[in-house]
């Protein structure tokens, strides 16, 4: 009996010890399998919104070991206080090519939101290399020569940048947000954050030599509950051209890292 008891606890410890062992080898697989799935991502922001508007998509990512950087745009929340009238489209593209090429960031993510599509796409002329993958989420997708208020509309928003123009004001806005930008939980939030944008952003002429095209993996995600022909244009473009990926959240408003946090960010990952 004695010896049958031994036998028993021997083959018991013996499974327990190949158990550890297994699921120590099972979550070191993983842990490798995390550790190279990480990704390096750069957030950009659009108009009257700063790096503060990512902050649930973010904190998910950064959850998941990722590297984040979501910076607000010159004259653009925490740094509101440098609008002023010298602030251009140049102005902003030179904020996301400084904190890739200070912080040597390689296999980058670049991630535009809005007006940011014009942004992001300036900043590929000169960090292109440094990027492996783009997300244009409800964004705007210019050509060369355009200007942020071609695509932007005609009408009442065209004479509210004229008239700030006529008068030398440095920003317009913000706009009251509306259900068809963020769900109602949340409007009280973003208008508590939302800031004037640069008038000059929207004026200066966009150069470009087709940086954008060059990037390897792109995905083009589109909201339309939020009106918009020049993003329904742009997610059409994309449609017809086999290096991008497309996709569409119609239940969700224009802001939809605050509307569904989880999904963006799902979306972003499978598009990096």
């Amino acid at each position: 009996m004695t010896n049958s008891g031994i036998t028993r606890r021997r083959i018991l410890r013996s499974a327990a010890t190949g158990g550890l062992a297994v699921a120590a080898a099972s979550g070191a697989v993983g842990a490798a399998r995390a550790q190279s799935a990480r990704k390096t991502f750069v957030f950009v922001s659009g108009a009257f919104c700063g790096g503060w508007i990512w902050r649930r998509v973010t904190d998910r990512l950064e959850q998941g070991g990722h590297k984040v950087f979501a910076p607000s745009l010159t004259g653009l929340g925490e740094r509101s206080h440098l609008l002023s009238k010298d602030v251009s489209l140049d102005t902003h593209i030179a904020d996301v090519v400084n904190l890739i090429k200070w912080e040597s960031l390689e296999d980058v993510c670049l991630v535009a939101w809005s007006y940011a599509g014009f942004v992001g796409a300036g900043a590929l002329e000169s960090i292109g290399n440094q990027v492996s993958s783009i997300v244009w989420l409800d964004a705007y997708l210019p050509t060369d020569g355009q200007k942020v208020l071609d695509l932007a509309g005609a009408g009442p928003f065209a004479k509210i940048i004229q008239t700030a123009i006529d008068k030398g004001e440095a920003g317009v806005g913000p706009p009251k947000i509306s259900v068809a930008g963020v769900a109602d939980r949340d409007q009280a939030f973003a208008q508590s954050k939302v800031t004037a944008h640069p008038v000059g952003t929207y004026v200066q002429p966009i150069k470009l030599s087709g940086a954008l095209e060059r990037v390897a993996k792109k995905t083009y995600i589109r909201l339309p509950k939020f009106p918009q022909p020049a993003f329904d244009k742009a997610l059409a473009d994309c449609k017809g051209n086999k290096s991008w990926a497309t996709f569409e959240l119609p239940d969700i408003g224009h802001m939809s890292m605050l509307d569904a946090p989880d999904r963006t960010s799902e979306l972003i990952l499978q598009g990096a």
